[in-house]
């Protein structure tokens, strides 16, 4: 039975030229694959995708179009199995329709008589108590169910379900492996200036928090000549809200600092190459905080919601500021002492990354044993 080939489908928000999101598939996708070899149950993944020929462009596998019915009753008809995450599927913050689309994936694949997992998801926030019953159906009949952060389990407590059922891992990114070959070697620029990555998104109508990081940054470069690398994690948007913050600084050459932006790459491993090299990230996405704590380099997270704080706990830290409040002087003071002390965050950190690192494929192993038996 273990060696025939189980075909298992992947919904999440894939597809969309996020590197967060993208460099969850590709962690779950490598994490399953070394589960599948080590337990000897093969498996052949599909990815719901809101670009199916990229996805299987750029990780050679199955993908079909994540809004088109009939392709996705065929798929689900086909399956051994479904997986759901990870990310932040199961929230309204951005969108009333984000939970009904991802729950009507799970229930479809019920109704189909397929088992379901719920892979290192991020639950909340779900401010519409409608939806508390339609999400705690789905999981009731899911064969496994992981979250990613212990807020995630308290809050499907609060909708009812059993706490036992649910598993506590890391976010499957933590898992993520650069392969030798990607490495950039050199965290310094051509002139020896360290590379602090800034990883920034928009977020306040009025751009004040991009106002505040910007004078944060100001103060740094006043006492310490760094070269600012601005990551942009989803293309297009992040682009425009680094290109904005650069304009917010100016000439920094006069201060002897200096200041690029690198590509939105496809491939989340290219943009985890780049976060690798900083000796520092200053971040608002969660997923350049994951790439950077995976690479062990140091991070200062700015939050914007809740999952920032949930990841940073993990860490035994806390945000140096958020969207609503950032005191530039207090968060540049702790930006320059992290600098000053970047092998001391390492061996303060390393304990819980070791743990992250090492608790990510849990979800696949467990995945791959229930296929196989």
């Amino acid at each position: 039975m273990a060696s025939e080939v189980r075909t298992i489908a992947l919904s999440g928000y894939y597809g969309f030229n996020n590197s967060g999101d993208e460099a969850v598939l590709v962690s779950i996708l490598t994490a399953l694959e070394r589960a599948s070899k080590e337990q000897g149950v093969p498996i052949e993944p599909i990815v719901l995708s809101g670009d199916p020929e990229t996805t299987t462009k750029l990780y050679g596998v199955r993908a079909v179009h994540r809004m088109k019915p009939a392709d996705i009753f065929q798929t689900l008809r086909s399956i051994n199995g479904l997986i759901s995450g990870g990310g932040s599927l199961l929230q309204d913050a951005t969108s009333s329709k984000t939970i009904p689309y991802y729950v009507g994936i799970l229930k479809l694949a019920q109704w189909l008589g397929k088992p379901t997992y719920i892979y290192a998801q991020g639950v909340g926030p779900v401010q519409k108590e409608m939806f508390f019953p339609m999400i705690r159906n789905a999981f009731q009949k899911s064969s496994y169910i992981s979250v990613r952060d212990a807020e995630s389990k308290a809050l499907l407590g609060k909708m009812g379900l059993a706490q036992d059922l649910v598993q506590v891992v890391p976010d499957p990114v933590m898992g993520l492996r650069l392969p030798e070959e990607r490495k950039l070697q050199a965290n310094e620029d051509e002139r020896g200036l360290p590379y602090v990555g800034v990883s920034v998104r928009y977020w306040n109508e009025d751009r004040s928090d991009l106002e505040q990081i910007a004078s944060m940054l100001q103060k740094v470069m006043e006492k310490k000549q760094v070269h600012l690398r601005f990551l942009p994690f989803h293309g297009g948007a992040d682009e425009e809200a680094s290109t904005l913050l650069m304009k917010k600084l100016g000439n920094v050459k006069a201060s002897g600092s200096a200041m690029s932006i690198s590509p939105a790459y496809a491939h989340p491993l290219d943009m985890l190459a780049e976060v690798g090299r900083c000796q520092l990230l200053i971040g608002m996405r969660l997923h350049s905080l994951i790439y950077a704590a995976s690479q062990r380099v140091p991070v200062l997270g700015i939050s914007y919601d809740p999952k920032i704080d949930q990841f940073l706990n993990r860490l035994g830290d806390q945000a140096i500021g958020s969207t609503k409040e950032l005191h530039a002087e207090q968060a540049a003071q702790a930006v320059l002492r992290t600098l000053d002390d970047l092998d001391g965050w390492r061996e303060k950190h390393k304990a819980a990354i070791d743990r992250l690192i090492e608790e990510a494929e849990r979800p696949a192993a467990e995945v791959i044993r229930l296929l196989g038996r």
